[in-house]
């Protein structure tokens, strides 16, 4: 799927969009949805940056035409028509990148494509605001995953071989570093390169080996049941007679159903509550809503 409105070169001020914008035209066809809500992203950031210069301002019309474009070619998908359905698409994609990029690095393998894959994980952590405040894992992995691809890359410009793992970088160094920049990569000329010099292989075949988990020194990570499938890819589901098949977006929507009934329990809202788990104990039972 291709948008048909093309958009013109970013302004200068946009600069802190601008590999989300690449983001998104990487995923034009390998996955619509995540261009879709980066795109989504951009332009609401964008109008935050500069929405009043005459410059900024055509640009922006032509990213809202593009969104709205594709908005109608995905009429039909449900991750675009449904909040909680985008939010787990896009989530599972970020945790993918995730993954892969820190089973090469606890494995030693260090390479541009595992730099990128930590990248996009902490742009698309970006974008998942689209959908309302990030979670505390989620804001983890961004720090973690940023912090991650500044650090190999320099390493590797610089010729140094670079430890496994989050070894010497504790929790308040990344807050640290992240509150110096313009918010993308700190500390790394990383964020000054344009978005056509980053590594462009495709990562749509990413395999995350079953059951690998982030590094355990970096203790508040987490990573939900069912993360570690790969996208696309079903995972059994326990206990329903093998009849039904999960996806791990099946499972963090049902996850999201479980927090809006603990939410609605903070305000005693018991009917809600109760309407929440039913539908997360249908999607577990049997695949379905």
């Amino acid at each position: 799927m291709a948008s048909d409105s093309i958009l013109p070169p970013a302004p200068p001020q946009f600069k802190p969009i601008q590999h989300h914008l690449r983001t998104a035209q990487e995923h034009e066809k390998r996955d619509p949805v995540v261009a879709y809500f980066c795109r989504l992203y951009a332009m609401q950031s964008g109008m935050k940056i500069d929405s009043k210069t005459p410059e900024c301002r055509k640009f922006l019309v032509k990213l809202m035409d593009q969104l709205e474009i594709m908005k109608s070619q995905l009429v039909d998908n449900e991750s675009i028509t449904q909040d909680v359905v985008g939010n787990a698409h896009v989530e599972n994609y970020a945790y993918k990148m995730f993954l892969y990029a820190d089973t090469e690095d606890r494995a030693g393998r260090f390479h541009k494509n595992m730099i990128k894959s930590f990248y996009t994980a902490s742009l698309l952590y970006d974008v998942l605001t689209v959908f309302g405040e990030l979670t505390e894992e989620n804001i983890q992995h961004r720090k973690y995953a940023k912090w991650k691809a500044a650090y190999i890359h320099n390493c590797l410009k610089n010729g140094e071989t670079p430890q496994s793992g989050p070894t010497g970088m504790e929790d308040d160094e990344i807050l640290d570093n992240e509150s110096k920049g313009d918010g993308s990569l700190p500390q790394s000329s990383l964020s000054n390169m344009p978005p056509d010099s980053m590594p462009t292989s495709d990562l749509s075949n990413i395999q995350v080996p079953p059951g690998d988990q982030p590094p355990s020194n970096f203790s508040t990570i987490h990573i939900p049941p069912g993360a570690h499938a790969p996208a696309n890819t079903p995972a059994e589901v326990p206990g329903n007679s093998g009849e039904g098949r999960l996806t791990p977006e099946d499972y963090a929507r049902a996850q999201k159903y479980c927090k809006y009934a603990g939410s609605a329990l903070q305000y005693e809202d018991v009917g809600t509550a109760v309407q929440n788990l039913q539908k997360a104990l249908q999607l577990l039972t049997t695949g379905r809503e």
